[in-house]
């Protein structure tokens, strides 16, 4: 028995009936997804009445205002990680519904834990497919509906071939939980990059000298800069906040070879 308000008591639900409660949550929970599946059908009707076909229907920043919006509001007992989980899979099936969705997964010399990040980000809906060179992944990510999650691992300067292909962007960091560890791989795609008000972009440069020096001078100019890897005589940057290719901060940033490669979400659970 458990107190109550004016000493009161109330009883325990038994076994049997938080089962049966359970039961009939289940019932309504499957009616709901069926209906949500039905409506991700109606969503590539739509788009092919309107003429908007043949195009990948990923759509980052949407995503990522549906996921800010869900954590945000009250919950008893579901974990941010639940919540993650459950919705990333939800919006994966829809996406595979509406057309071709694919994921090619590099991962360095941690091929299992990159494939592992890339379901937790993606979802159980789309094929997948480990390659042994980044070159293979980012292939893919040049077809329709094709997502190249690519480890930052430090004996490949994969991200640097993305200053030469604007079409290919960065669009995910993996994971997408603070909660799950520090930022381990990113995901690379032909898709549209938006601002969504808590942003990391991706910055390039040829640089020579610390990359101490770097973050120093762009601190100079008002951007927070910190070093994720440097590669091949590379250097990539994390800038804290979203940026535009063209921005002229970046523009006087030290190195002739430089540009932005792309731009994510900061973690959900921050």
């Amino acid at each position: 028995m458990s107190a109550a308000k004016g000493g009161k008591t109330a009883a325990t639900p038994s076994l049997e009936a938080v089962r049966e409660r359970i039961d009939a949550i289940d019932a309504e929970l499957l009616r709901l997804l069926d209906e949500r599946a039905e409506l991700a059908h109606a969503v590539a009707a739509a788009k092919a009445a309107a003429g908007d076909v043949g195009r990948f229907g990923l759509r980052p920043g949407r995503e990522t205002q549906v996921m800010r919006r869900l954590l945000a509001a009250p919950r008893k007992a579901a974990t941010p990680g639940l919540v993650v989980r459950v919705w990333r899979e939800l919006m994966a099936e829809s996406l595979r519904l509406q057309g071709p969705f694919h994921l090619a997964v590099w991962g360095g010399k941690d091929p299992g834990r990159t494939a592992e990040l890339a379901r937790l980000r993606f979802g159980a809906a789309p094929t997948m497919r480990q390659v042994a060179k980044p070159e293979e992944a980012l292939a893919e990510a040049r077809t329709l509906g094709g997502v190249a999650v690519l480890s930052l691992a430090r004996d490949s300067a994969w991200w640097g071939r993305l200053l030469a292909e604007p079409k290919l962007k960065v669009f995910s960091t993996l994971p997408c939980l603070a909660a799950w560890g520090p930022m381990a791989a990113l995901a690379v795609a032909e898709v549209e990059v938006e601002p969504t008000g808590d942003d990391v972009t991706f910055w390039v440069t040829d640089a020579p000298g610390s990359a101490a020096a770097v973050e120093d001078a762009l601190s100079r100019d008002g951007v927070a800069a910190s070093l994720l890897v440097e590669s091949g005589g590379l250097k990539l940057f994390s800038l804290a906040g979203y940026y535009m290719a063209d921005d002229a901060r970046l523009a006087r940033a030290p190195g002739r070879l430089s540009g932005v490669i792309g731009a994510a979400p900061g973690p959900l659970d921050v």
